[in-house]
């Protein structure tokens, strides 16, 4: 991790992988992640506000706490993300401030994007 946080605040979010190349290119193209490799195991990710990395040094774990991005345009989110291979397992629902839906990446790991737009 390049940059300490602040004291309890979310600093990073690891994410267990199968392919870290591949999981570099589905980030990239869905979200425009850049990245910096720390080794053949481990690259970092940031999204211009939060870092995270993945990993291939400990076995695939789907699951854990749902992750939720923020879009400007949901419609055009969701069709990328099924274009890469993304499964969608919660179509688009409203809630007080917005709407999001969620889905599953190419490991099996669920995270969720919202949007105030509908």
């Amino acid at each position: 991790m390049s940059v300490r946080g602040q004291d309890r605040q979310i600093d990073n979010i690891e994410f267990n992988v199968g392919d870290i190349a591949r999981s570099k290119a589905f980030y990239a193209s869905a979200f425009g992640w850049t990245f910096v490799d720390y080794g053949p195991t481990y690259t970092e990710f940031s999204d211009g506000r939060l870092t995270g990395g993945f990993t291939t040094g400990e076995p695939v774990r789907p699951g854990g706490p749902l992750i939720i991005l923020y879009t400007d345009d949901l419609d055009a989110t969701q069709q990328r993300l099924r274009a890469l291979g993304a499964v969608i397992t919660r179509e688009t629902f409203s809630f007080p401030g917005g709407s999001r839906f969620h889905f599953t990446d190419l490991d099996g790991y669920e995270l969720a994007v919202w949007s105030v737009q509908p």
